[in-house]
């Protein structure tokens, strides 16, 4: 770890959830007034949950291994492999699917806002404990 941890600027923490936020709440609001199945919706909703998630387990085992915190490789595969698999199967959902190009356009800009804003929050959020943890002796004045 450096010797000296920065705290993350409140504009970039406020970018981070935004994105997170707005990624998601568009991306669900797209299913609410879709014109679908429940089935589909449902779908849909799924990979959002499962993609956040891995996105997020992504970012903390990456980040472990940087900061020489044990990650097994298992785990670190599986983050990888579950990142690829949420983005494979929206994919491959959203080209099977009937809907206009528009609509696919929507609903992968929409999912992958919300993987970056999942990552990104998950870092200013470890990066602030770190600061808070780091005590005065490394902080900066």
């Amino acid at each position: 770890m450096s010797a000296s941890i920065q705290r993350p600027s409140g504009a970039f923490v406020a970018a981070s959830w935004a994105a997170l936020l707005i990624g998601a709440v568009v991306y669900l609001l797209g299913l609410w007034n879709a014109q679908m199945q429940l089935n589909e919706k449902g779908y849909y909703f799924v990979l959002l949950s499962y993609g956040l998630f891995a996105a997020v387990s992504l970012q903390k085992s990456v980040r472990d291994r940087l900061e020489d915190i044990p990650v097994t490789g298992m785990y670190y595969s599986l983050a990888w492999v579950s990142v690829i698999l949420a983005v494979a199967l929206l994919a491959i959902g959203l080209w099977n699917a009937t809907l206009t190009n528009s609509e696919k356009g929507f609903y992968a800009m929409a999912f992958l806002l919300s993987l970056f804003g999942a990552v990104a929050v998950q870092k200013n959020v470890r990066d602030i404990q770190g600061f808070k943890s780091a005590g005065p002796a490394t902080q900066p004045f």
